[in-house]
């Protein structure tokens, strides 16, 4: 292993300019000319809208207009397309009601579009928007997933009958009922998944800038996918030819999903910038970030499992219910489908599973896609269950998991729901997370829990996660409405520094790094000769973007095949040069060399050849020394790993502490364990959140969103986390070149089940078998004052 090649733990090279201020945000970038928009919203869940008066707001020195969705609709303006379509049981498509980037009749949650102040500043904008009087004649709302499709409840949309969008179901429903009628023992599993509000350090922005001397537009904005957002916008709500639309992504403070989707502000700044002949800048506040920004999760669940006398699983059934929100979301349809029930079978060799999903319209912010996109639903379903069959099997956690696992000898594993995962080895990465838990001492533990008057539990869950999010073929039959393929381009300049363009996008995972080792491996170019390009659909080619942990096993192939034409042409142009055969070159460490002899070349030579071809075989290659190759995967990845969480609880108070935390995770090939532990510990983090912290409240009645600020969404904080251990076991990706597998998402996806598992551990003395996520200190007192009646 090279210093800075794979598997070296090397800094982030991008760190110091975040650190020193340097980075360069959208709300950073300030156009000539620029004018300000501010978005008046709906302070209503459901209403009908019988007029806009805009006199007043116009009537300021430095208000330049008022626009609404009659006027977007006045010049054709499309709605904001899904991409991802899923069809009912009966084969017949979900229902897909339009979505307007400014509401034009009706508004569906507090928080929709109406109208946009456009000012001189952005303070002048938002003062001038509560101006703007709507006048609304309010209808029945529903906001809870619950109430949604029952009898009498308020119709969202027309096309969508009972508020249902589809209908779905995957797997064999006759084996899972052959599955019950032959067991022995069953458990059963009523689970909430909470919804969660996203919360990246950057809130969402948009520059709209149009030229008008060459008829083209610009648009900054915070996104996951520039390309996505170019193909979706232009073509399909504002009829731009895509070579007219350049979307540039800059620095982007996070996003985990949040901004993978195509949202109305950024076809609204687009849009008003051609027609006001300024740019146009809107930036989210926080508050407005809570009603504005797509949020995850909202699953209603129930599960049974069937197993045999020796509790060996037979059968799982699962029925759920999946809240929308108000409109279709980019990518909203897929999460609590193929994201979500596809993972189901877990780490376990179940032969029978089926699941039935039914997803809502409500009157609440639409829902889409939140770190781990449907696996966290599915791995803490699955964990809860799992745990609570133990109990009915008389076995303990890891028992009962050991009994069920795939076998090591199982791979590839053909899954009831679709999947077919390439290798793994759940044992190992179990073994890997007792040992560094001291799982064996936890009696000790809590003996010393006990002395000083609080309860102590612990929690596991294992779990397994489909990344990359390919191939385009299998995406295509499933409903996806774009290729999911990823292209990088490898430029050699002419004194032999490298150039990488992809089309993948980092917002925090480090890829400036990463995509860095991978070329410094290949070629032996200096890490710091090495710049990474990416975001700016002007520049790269076109590409999927960042999500679903896809950057390396999807992105990072892309550049390997691009590097391996890199190394055939390089290999070409120095047997010219040391007048040999290609077939005796040999390419290691920068350096080409005949093989079995000390006449070489350095790389740096080839590039400077390459450009500058005095001599050079012109009659068999082309100048230049530049590559580009796209790369889509033949499967999914499938990362897995055991998560072991000790909590202790105070009996009086209720109040949860996250002790200790252990992640043991098959990632596969690590090309950067730093950057790989990183990630690893946000995600934990964000489970902890949903576990014990994090969830979004609406007044069923209002319809109005209670937890809209921090005052009232509960984030964790630094002292709510304890030190976490943090381990590998690697079992490589069979059909990458790499044998990467993707890290992103599985903290999100581990932590969850394990720490709800710890805290039912430590209630249990009280009798208590299940508490609701999260696991708020009034919630668990109150489990604790139920139980001791």
């Amino acid at each position: 292993m090279s210093e800075n090649g794979i598997g070296a733990a090397v800094r982030r090279k991008e760190d110091h300019r975040f650190i020193t201020g340097g980075g360069r945000y959208t709300d950073d970038i300030n156009r000539p000319n620029q004018v300000y928009a501010y978005v008046v919203r709906s302070p209503l869940a459901h209403a009908r809208i019988t007029g806009i008066d805009a006199s007043e707001a116009l009537s300021r020195d430095d208000v330049i207009a008022v626009l609404t969705g009659a006027d977007m609709a006045a010049e054709v303006v499309g709605g904001l397309p899904c991409g991802w379509g899923v069809c009912n049981k009966d084969g017949s498509p979900m229902a897909e009601p339009a979505h307007p980037p400014l509401a034009t009749d009706t508004v569906r949650y507090v928080g929709d579009q109406v109208a946009v102040v456009i000012a001189t500043s952005r303070a002048a904008a938002r003062d001038a928007a509560e101006l703007v009087d709507v006048d609304y004649d309010e209808l029945p709302a529903v906001t809870d997933l619950a109430s949604a499709g029952a009898d009498g409840a308020p119709q969202i949309w027309e096309e969508a009958p009972a508020n249902v969008c589809f209908d779905w179901e995957i797997g064999d429903s006759a084996a899972v009922d052959e599955a019950f009628s032959k067991a022995t023992q069953t458990a059963s599993l009523d689970v909430v998944n909470n919804r969660l509000i996203p919360n990246a350090m950057e809130p969402r922005a948009a520059i709209g800038d149009y030229d008008r001397g060459k008829d083209e537009y610009t648009l900054f904005t915070t996104s996951q996918n520039p390309h996505v957002i170019r193909l979706l916008m232009g073509a399909n709500v504002l009829g731009i030819p895509e070579h007219k639309l350049r979307v540039i992504a800059p620095d982007v403070g996070g996003g985990f999903g949040s901004k993978i989707f195509h949202y109305a502000e950024e076809a609204i700044v687009t849009w008003a910038s051609k027609r006001l002949g300024r740019p146009v800048k809107w930036t989210a506040d926080r508050s407005e970030s809570f009603v504005s920004d797509a949020h995850g999760r909202d699953h209603i669940s129930h599960a049974e499992i069937a197993m045999n006398d020796d509790g060996e699983f037979l059968g799982l059934r699962v029925r759920t219910t999946a809240n929308l929100g108000a409109y279709l979301s980019t990518f909203a349809p897929s999460v609590p489908t193929y994201l979500y029930a596809t993972l189901l079978a877990g780490n376990y060799k179940t032969p029978a599973v089926y699941c039935e999903v039914k997803a809502m319209f409500t009157n609440t912010v639409p829902v889409d896609a939140y770190r781990g996109a449907g696996r966290p639903e599915a791995s803490y379903l699955l964990e809860r269950l799992v745990d609570k069959a133990a109990k009915v099997a008389g076995l303990t956690p890891i028992e009962i998991r050991r009994r069920n696992f795939v076998p090591n000898d199982g791979f590839p594993y053909q899954t009831p729901v679709a999947l077919e995962y390439d290798s793994g080895d759940y044992f190992a990465v179990l073994d890997k997370a007792l040992e560094i838990s001291d799982y064996d001492n936890f009696a000790a533990r809590k003996k010393a829990s006990a002395n000083k008057g609080l309860l102590r539990g612990r929690g596991l869950s294992t779990y397994i996660e489909a990344c990359g999010i390919a191939p385009s073929n299998v995406a295509g039959a499933l409903g996806a409405r774009a290729g999911l393929y990823e292209s990088g381009t490898v430029r050699v300049n002419p004194t032999g520094s490298v150039t990488v363009l992809t089309g993948s996008h980092s917002h925090g995972q480090g890829h400036e790094t990463t995509f860095a080792q991978l070329v410094h491996e290949a070629l032996g170019v200096d890490i710091d000769a090495i710049e990474v390009v990416h975001g700016d659909t002007g520049k790269i080619p076109f590409g999927m973007g960042t999500y679903g942990s896809r950057s390396l096993a999807v992105g990072g192939m892309a550049l390997v095949a691009a590097l391996d034409k890199i190394k055939a042409k390089a290999r070409k142009i120095a047997a010219h040069l040391l007048e040999a055969s290609e077939d005796d070159v040999e390419f290691e460490n920068g350096e080409l060399r005949i093989a079995g002899t000390d006449r070489a070349v350095t790389f740096g030579d080839v590039a400077l050849a390459a450009y500058v071809p005095h001599n050079y075989p012109l009659d068999v290659l082309e100048p230049g020394l530049e590559e580009t190759a796209f790369y889509d995967p033949k499967n999914f990845t499938f990362p897995a790993g055991c998560h072991i969480c000790e909590v202790e609880v105070d009996p009086d108070t209720g109040v949860v502490n996250v002790d200790r935390f252990c992640a043991a995770d098959d990632f596969g090939r690590i090309i950067n364990p730093m950057i790989v532990e990183g990630q690893v510990h946000g995600g934990v983090t964000q489970g902890i959140g949903q576990a014990l912290f994090e969830e979004c409240v609406y007044d069923n009645e209002s319809g109005q969103l209670l937890s809209g600020s921090m005052m009232d969404y509960c984030l964790p904080k630094a002292d709510n986390v304890p030190n976490f251990d943090v381990a590998t076991n690697v079992t490589l990706c069979q059909h990458n070149a790499l044998g990467v597998k993707g890290c992103g998402e599985a903290g999100a996806i581990g932590a969850p089940p394990a720490v709800i598992n710890a805290v039912v551990d430590a209630l249990s003395e009280y009798g208590v078998e299940d508490i609701a996520i999260p696991a708020t200190p009034q919630r668990v007192w109150q489990a604790i004052q139920s139980a001791s009646r």
